[in-house]
């Protein structure tokens, strides 16, 4: 029997015409495909490493010859072989969905430990650890949002014969990039993401203050300046910060005080992988 509730009908009729449109003639089925593997692969990982750490389940800590395996190097792997694989491909199935799987896979596993890189060291439950999180959750939100078909470079009016049209579209284009640069030079790093796919984000995040310490507050505001900045910026993480922090805590665990690479010096002694 077919669904009569018209919400379920929008939703199927969504769903059918975003399948048609952008999968199947928008040629997106191996980003969709390296989108799922990227978001299940993380979770894995996520979960896996978290039973390591209480000490539960079958799973533990992986080492060749004494040195402790982060996840992050078959990631490496995975994603070097992908991307080569998806440029020799040439469009030819399956080698293009399973180029794009290896990109998904090694793309998660190595943006996971992404704090232990930036830092060169063995973070992964630290605080500084959930840099990984957010770096996840914003190139999760990069490739999901094209995926739907928000693109920065939206295709109306390319078919169209009228020029003015066309300058339109490529003024009102340079303008958007413009204020998603200065987004990202006032320090709003994750506003200037998003803001390359969702238009008012980047009008609004532009005009508004710099964050303290930003390339722009130390190229343009005075000392009084930074100082006002400074204070709006507290008052902001102290109003959403506890929000980020719980988020960061679902999504990639608690971090440990002292951080449990500081209590041993060998590395394998911390649940990574």
């Amino acid at each position: 029997m077919l669904p009569r509730d018209p919400a379920t009908i929008w939703t199927m009729t969504w769903l059918t015409h975003w399948w048609d449109t952008e999968v199947v003639h928008g040629f997106k089925g191996p980003l969709l495909l390296a989108f799922v593997a990227f978001v299940i692969t993380f979770v894995t990982t996520r979960t896996i490493t978290r039973l390591i750490r209480a000490g539960k389940g079958p799973f533990h800590n992986l080492s060749a010859g004494g040195t402790h395996l982060h996840h992050s190097t078959p990631g490496t792997i995975l994603l070097v072989a992908g991307a080569f694989g998806s440029v020799g491909a040439d469009g030819r199935v399956p080698w293009t969905y399973i180029a794009a799987a290896g990109v998904g896979i090694g793309a998660s596993l190595v943006l996971d430990e992404f704090a232990m890189i930036f830092h060169l060291e063995n973070v992964y439950w630290s605080q500084e650890g959930q840099l990984s999180v957010n770096v996840v959750t914003l190139s999760a939100a990069c490739v999901g949002l094209p995926l739907v078909g928000i693109s920065p470079v939206s295709s109306a009016g390319i078919n169209s014969t009228a020029l003015w049209i066309r300058g339109g579209l490529t003024v009102a284009l340079a303008i958007h990039l413009l204020l998603v640069a200065t987004t990202a030079l006032k320090g709003k790093y994750p506003a200037a993401l998003i803001s390359l796919f969702v238009f008012p984000m980047a009008w609004i995040t532009a005009v508004r203050m710099a964050r303290p310490h930003s390339p722009w507050a130390r190229w343009f505001y005075s000392e009084r300046r930074d100082q006002e900045a400074a204070k709006r910026a507290a008052r902001f993480d102290k109003r959403w910060g506890p929000v980020r922090q719980r988020w960061d805590d679902f999504i990639g665990g608690s971090p440990s005080q002292p951080n449990p690479a500081a209590s041993s010096t060998p590395t394998s002694s911390t649940p990574t992988s």
